[in-house]
């Protein structure tokens, strides 16, 4: 419990007054008070001499009465009685005629007694609403700042993160260099008439280090950096979310030079209009005042608006027009040399054997982002910590990087001998038509022990980053992932169901083959189709197929044939070199993991697949024979001293392979 917290909170300091003004009405009320006695003593008293006066009250059925001796230490005396003894009581009463005599009295409730009545339970109304906005506010204290904006700012004290903290995002931090000269130096860009991009959108897969890259420039920076996530915005109160914006601008306006950085912007900046109901007005009105704000009409406020998404196909066009984030960058996976930058980051700290090869490392994880490769480093200091080892091996490591890409090893699951030579000959078949193509890239390891959801799993992994895939390697990829199929047909004649994953990819590769890249000779060069998945509910809902039933049924018939040929493909492969499946599915069972070398050693006679034909779009457009120009060689001292511009990189249709994981029977 936050014991600060909890003192900051006034329904405490109110809940102690009451209790305090309630405990001090009661000892009052008692002070003076006369003593209770039972009806059986009071009426015995009556029958005495010793009452010398009796006030009998109507409605409370009370008896006070005055003594002449003290009765048991008081001359003041009370009781209560029923209805049912009334008469006896007044009886008595009558009877003892006391010397002062006696009346009857009937109670009146006093204006302030019934105001009293009227104005504790609307109080305690009162504070339990205020309770209950304060809770939805956050808190305490908060009830009359709906409005106001959430943003924390970061300051001197806060843990810095710095450029040199991150790595694999080069171009990203020049980009964001140049925001932290203007904001260090401004006369420097307004001397040749330049202007600083109001707004920097970071987009890229997740865990690409996107808010990395904001809190290093929150790290370097001299200028107040603001920091507040896009769902902040959004409350259940319609017109807050623009009251946040207006106030988080000026608060920044207010000490600018400033930045802004809101993370996940696509919670308050998708599409306006989309949606099942036409929208939401909450959202919408939050987006409008975000779009005033950032390009309103005052062009001299010096606010730099950093955001960061997953989804920039969802945000509203006008949020990504020039004057608002002029400029987009894309923060992707790193490539080699990024992930062996960003492993020397998170091995900081850590201790490494001598013979870790963090290079080694990163040639086996292509495709990791750095949130994975920070992953794999603490996955492998766990491990070793586990183990009671002082340093962190290569054993440690390649087991880190199997639980990331499949899980941790299911080591109570016991599979039978049967289970275990279909798993063997079902991931020999894999490994054998990656290794029998001729544009596949080379088997680094092959295990039957359960991982995760796979019984067991083969990893396909490239010598160098890929930014594209030819129609030869998709169509090596259609055979390398129907190979375990083909085993289990030619060795067992009963496959399993153990390859539905492995069909769900190829149909999936096959599929983008014929709609997306046009890398068929019956349909052409034509996209057909939107890309699956829409954003959200709503967007383009009555839009329809975009092409007829007829080409459905073509497309299918392309897709099923592409799938035909990849089996037939396994067949020859795996019929032609049936004596090194055996060998290979012998060695699986003894050893149950082979890395990269053993494979090798096994594959050494492997007879690879004839070259296809050449492929022809059309058999009215020959291919030239004319070869393309030679690479010129680059200059080492040229190459050392000037960085060559990098392309855009591509991305990367279908699987690279980077392990073909075989999912546990049902």
């Amino acid at each position: 419990m936050d014991v600060k917290k909890l003192t900051r909170n006034p329904l405490i300091y109110v809940a102690l007054i009451g209790l305090l003004l309630f405990g001090g009405f009661l000892l009052i009320s008692n002070l003076g008070a006369p003593k209770q006695i039972t009806t059986q003593e009071g009426l015995k008293l009556l029958a005495g001499e010793t009452v010398t006066e009796v006030v009998n009250t109507d409605g409370d059925q009370r008896v006070d009465m005055t003594l002449s001796k003290p009765f048991e230490g008081s001359e003041s005396v009370q009781f209560y009685y029923v209805d049912a003894r009334a008469a006896d009581v007044v009886a008595a009463i009558d009877k003892a005629d006391p010397k002062k005599g006696f009346d009857d009295a009937v109670p009146r409730a006093s204006w302030f007694d019934g105001f009293l009545s009227l104005l504790i339970p609307m109080l305690l109304l009162g504070l339990l609403f205020w309770w209950l906005l304060s809770s939805m506010q956050g808190g305490g204290g908060k009830v009359m700042q709906f409005g106001k904006s959430k943003a924390k700012l970061v300051n001197k004290e806060t843990p810095t993160v710095t450029f040199a903290d991150v790595a694999g995002a080069d171009e990203a931090i020049e980009e964001l260099h140049e925001i932290k000269e203007f904001l260090q130096d401004p006369a420097k860009f307004q001397a040749i008439g330049a202007r600083i991009p109001k707004g920097v959108l970071l987009y890229g897969p997740p865990g690409t280090g996107k808010t990395l890259l904001a809190r290093a420039v929150a790290g370097e920076a001299g200028a107040p950096f603001y920091s507040i996530s896009g769902s902040d915005f959004v409350e259940m109160f319609v017109g807050v979310g623009a009251s946040r914006v207006r106030d988080l601008f000026n608060v920044a306006k207010e000490n600018s030079p400033a930045i802004i950085f809101i993370d996940e912007i696509d919670a308050v900046g998708r599409h306006r209009g989309a949606g099942l109901g036409g929208g939401n007005d909450e959202r919408e009105q939050t987006l409008n005042q975000m779009l005033v704000e950032m390009d309103g009409f005052d062009p001299n406020a010096n606010v730099i608006v950093i955001a960061a998404t997953n989804r920039p196909d969802i945000l509203d066009p006008a949020l990504l027009r020039p004057g608002r984030f002029d400029r987009q960058i894309g923060v992707d996976a790193p490539d080699l040399k990024g992930r062996q930058r960003i492993l020397e980051v998170h091995a900081k700290g850590k201790p490494l054997a001598q013979s870790v090869d963090l290079e080694v490392v990163a040639r086996k994880t292509p495709g990791f982002t750095g949130a994975d490769l920070a992953n794999v480093l603490n996955e492998a200091a766990l491990l070793t910590a586990r183990s009671n080892a002082q340093l962190v091996d290569n054993r440690a490591l390649d087991e880190a990087i199997d639980r990331v890409i499949a899980g941790p090893q299911r080591r109570t699951r016991v599979m039978k001998d049967k289970e275990k030579l279909i798993t063997a000959y079902h991931e020999g078949g894999h490994a054998l038509a990656a290794a029998a193509m001729n544009y596949t890239d080379p088997v680094t390891k092959i295990t039957i022990l359960p991982r995760g959801k796979a019984l067991g799993y083969t990893m396909v992994l490239p010598l160098d980053d890929k930014y594209s895939v030819t129609r030869n390697e998709l169509q090596d990829q259609l055979t390398y992932a129907m190979g375990g199929r083909v085993a289990e047909e030619i060795v067992f004649h009963d496959p399993t169901t153990g390859a539905s994953n492995d069909i769900e990819k190829a149909t999936s590769i096959a599929r983008k083959m014929v709609l997306e890249y046009g890398m068929t000779t019956e349909l052409g060069p034509v996209k057909l189709g939107t890309e699956g998945g829409e954003p959200f509910a709503g967007r383009d809902m009555g839009r329809g197929r975009e092409y007829s039933e007829t080409i459905a049924q073509r497309v299918d018939a392309e897709v099923r044939a592409l799938i035909e040929q990849a089996h037939n493909e396994a067949y020859q492969v795996i019929s032609a070199n049936r004596d090194i499946l055996d060998k290979l599915a012998l060695a699986l069972l003894e050893e149950e993991t082979l890395d990269h070398n053993r494979i090798a050693e096994i594959f050494t006679e492997v007879q690879k697949l004839p070259e296809r034909p050449l492929w022809l779009s059309s058999d009215d457009r020959p291919v030239s024979e004319r070869p393309p120009i030679e690479v010129p060689k680059k200059d080492v001292s040229l190459a050392a001293s000037v960085e060559a511009p990098s392309a855009a990189p591509r991305t990367q249709p279908g699987s690279a392979g980077a392990g073909h994981a075989r999912p546990a029977t049902a």
